[in-house]
Parts: structure tokens; C-alpha cells; sequence
């Protein structure tokens, strides 16, 4: 018997689930290009992106995903043969070095672990050994969606300072951003990257990149820089040149949609409303795995990410729970990807997402492993529920 039937839920992280108010904001005509409305519209959100990143910097938006993002953020910093340090703390991090090595770069993994962050003393201790300066760029994500995990970004830029060392500090914000607390200015970070389909509760297809003065400085000599990403042809006074072209009309007219109800909700608020609803999936998630055919996927507690959980299966098919809860429930959960594959879900608690979501996709999951016959510790949903009403 299925109960799917009703408004579906995306409990998976990204896309996510796209607001009511975003969806009609993108249903309408086209306008011409270089229109007042349009040249506003690219006007206001890139204005409204620095408010979000935090940050007096540049902002730029491309018609791409979050890999786009990545391109375009270290082409427009980045030379061919230039080194750079990559942090890893699951798949993430990994594929932004791979792209980079893939046009040309240098680049050296920090060997972590898909289970614990990236450690600070180690980061400081190999960029102390750099005495010659060849690493040019730290790159790390502050949460790696496939692990689950959050990296202490604060802790990493001080064993860069502690390290004394000039290298520019990149941070893919594209899973944390108006998620959790960031803070680019403040942290000192010089290019992050996000994107449309995760926090910031729109349609995939538009990337961000924040650009601080040393980055741009640095783009002023790099090589990889290519026309489309390039950030001076986007810095240029011609509207159309914000886009390199046409814009993603309707993509910004949902982003724009979607930042005034961040702005209505407050950053804050919405770091807070993320950081309960993740206590609430731990909660949860603490007593099924005392069945022991459960895991968390990160080992410590305050490593774990306000935005999405790993769950690992290393005696059951996952499948068995994903399928239930999407046929049967309605609710989709992440897959397990890259180590992960086949040996985990996920579940997303980001954007737009309240308490009623929240208890939904924990309950979907809750039923299959009870269908199932998949041992677990009882009250999963009602710790989270004891969770959720002490936050409250």
C-alpha cells in the first residue's frame, strides 16, 4: 500500500525543496535584456549576495551549477603549474582539486578523512613546511555534502596565519551558505562559492562567487582565466556583461524571490532554525543506530553538519530504506555517493525546511526500518520531536 500520494518531499541535498513564492516568481514573460527591471534585477541580487556571503567584495552569478562555481572560481585566480593545497573531509573538496588538475593545476591532497574534519594543527603543519611559498591556494568546503561533515573554517584560516603563509584561502560554501553561520570578511576568506539549489532555496542553475581584494589581485596575473568565467569582462559597466551575454532571466527572477525571504527571515534566524533541526535529526538518529545496523557517518557530534546527515548501513541494503520511503512515504532521501555508495542515505534538513518536513522525512524513515524488520533503538521520531520542543 502506498501513502505517497500528496505534495512530495525532498529530504535529499539539492536540489532542495523550492518555496511556493519562488516557483510563480519565475512564471513570467521574458523581457529584453538590457530592460530597467532586468539590469535591477542583476543589479539587486548581486548587491543582495555580498549581505549574504558577508563580505565587502565582489560578487559575480553564472548560469551553472555548483561545479560551475568551482571553475569559475580558481580560473580567475589560479595559473597552469601553480600548486595548490586541497583539504580533504569527503568527495567535495576531492572533485574541486580534480577539476583544477584536470586545466592545469598542481595540486596536493591533505589526506583527511570522510569521517572527521579536517584537522588545523595538520594544515598549519604542512604549510609551515612550504618555506619556499610554491602552495599557492588552500581549498576546502565547509560542508562536504557526501560526509556530512563541517569543517571549523575560523580554526583553518588561523593555522594559516599561524603558518605565516600567503596563500589565498578558497572555501565552497555551497552547502553551508545561508545554512550556518559564514562569515567571509571576518574569517578573512578571499574567494567563496555557493549556489542556487541548496540554501538559498531556488532553482538549480545559478552558481555565486565572492571575490575579496587579494583575490582580485591575484586574478589580475592568472593564465587560466577563460571569457566566460572571466571576472573583469563581468566587472565591466555594460549590463550585459554581468552575464557574459544574456541573463538566466528566470533563474533571477526566483533567486531575487527567494533572497527577500532570507532577508524577511533574517541570517540569524535561519542559522538557528538549521541548527535545531539538525540537533533534532541526531537526536534521532543517536537512538536508531543502538539497533547497531545503523551508524553515524561522522564520528563526533560537533562535527557534524546543521545542513545534511549521513547515515551509514554496513549490515543493510539501503536501498530497502530509501525505496520504502520514497514509494511508500513520498519523501526522498540522499543517496550515499562516492565511498559512501551502496553504504549509506542521507538526510537533508536545509533551505526550506521547518519542524512538520523535518518530522515527516525522520518518520518516513522511522517506518521503513520498522517495516523492514531493520533493528533499531525505538523512539527515534520522539526524541526528535523532544528535541525540536526544547529548541522551541
Amino acid at each position: 500500500m502506498s501513502l505517497a500520494n500528496g505534495r512530495p518531499l525532498l529530504a535529499m541535498p539539492g536540489p532542495t525543496n523550492i518555496p511556493d513564492r519562488v516557483l510563480p516568481a519565475m512564471m513570467r514573460p521574458a523581457e529584453e535584456l538590457s530592460s530597467d527591471s532586468i539590469v535591477t534585477l542583476t543589479e539587486t541580487v548581486l548587491v543582495d549576495l555580498k549581505r549574504v556571503f558577508r563580505t565587502d567584495g565582489e560578487t559575480f552569478v553564472y548560469a551553472a551549477n555548483g561545479h560551475g562555481g568551482w571553475e569559475a572560481a580558481f580560473t580567475n585566480v589560479l595559473s597552469r603549474g601553480d600548486k595548490v593545497l586541497v583539504l580533504e573531509s569527503g568527495r567535495f573538496a576531492i572533485g574541486w582539486g580534480e577539476m583544477a588538475r584536470f586545466m592545469g593545476v598542481d595540486v596536493e591532497m591533505l589526506p583527511g578523512s570522510w569521517r572527521r574534519a579536517v584537522d588545523p594543527v595538520a594544515v598549519e603543519a604542512r604549510l609551515r613546511a612550504d618555506t619556499q611559498h610554491t602552495i599557492k591556494a588552500v581549498m576546502v568546503v565547509q560542508i562536504d555534502t557526501a560526509a556530512g561533515i563541517v569543517n571549523d573554517i575560523p580554526a583553518i584560516r588561523r593555522a594559516i596565519d599561524a603558518a605565516g603563509h600567503p596563500a589565498l584561502f578558497m572555501v565552497d560554501a555551497i552547502a553551508s551558505l545561508a545554512c550556518m553561520e559564514f562569515e567571509m570578511d571576518a574569517w578573512r576568506i578571499d574567494v567563496a562559492v555557493s549556489a542556487s539549489q541548496k540554501g538559498l532555496m531556488s532553482s538549480p542553475g545559478l552558481a555565486f562567487v565572492a571575490a575579496n581584494d587579494k583575490a582580485l589581485v591575484a586574478h589580475k596575473r592568472a593564465d587560466l582565466r577563460t571569457g566566460y568565467w572571466d571576472w573583469s569582462g563581468r566587472m565591466n559597466v555594460l549590463a550585459y556583461m554581468k552575464h557574459c551575454g544574456t541573463a538566466p532571466e528566470h533563474l533571477l527572477f526566483g533567486q531575487r524571490a527567494a533572497l527577500d525571504m532570507i532577508f524577511e527571515e533574517g541570517l540569524e534566524a535561519i542559522w538557528r532554525r538549521h541548527t535545531a533541526l539538525a540537533k533534532a535529526t541526531h537526536a534521532a538518529v543517536d537512538l536508531w543506530t543502538s539497533g547497531q545496523a545503523l551508524a553515524f557517518g561522522v564520528t563526533e557530534a560537533t562535527e557534524r553538519a546543521p545542513s545534511v546527515t549521513a547515515v551509514l548501513t554496513p549490515s543493510v541494503d539501503v536501498g530497502v530504506i530509501t525505496a520504502f520511503a520514497r514509494d511508500i512515504c513520498g519523501v526522498t532521501l540522499g543517496l550515499g555517493i562516492g565511498d559512501y555508495h551502496n553504504k549509506a542515505f542521507r538526510i537533508a534538513h536545509m533551505g526550506h525546511f521547518n519542524a512538520a518536513a523535518l518530522l515527516g522525512a525522520l518518520g518516513a524513515v522511522e517506518m521503513a526500518l520498522q517495516a523492514r524488520e531493520i533493528p533499531h533503538g525505538s523512539g527515534g521520531v520522539a526524541a526528535a520531536i523532544a528535541s525540536l520542543a526544547a529548541a522551541a
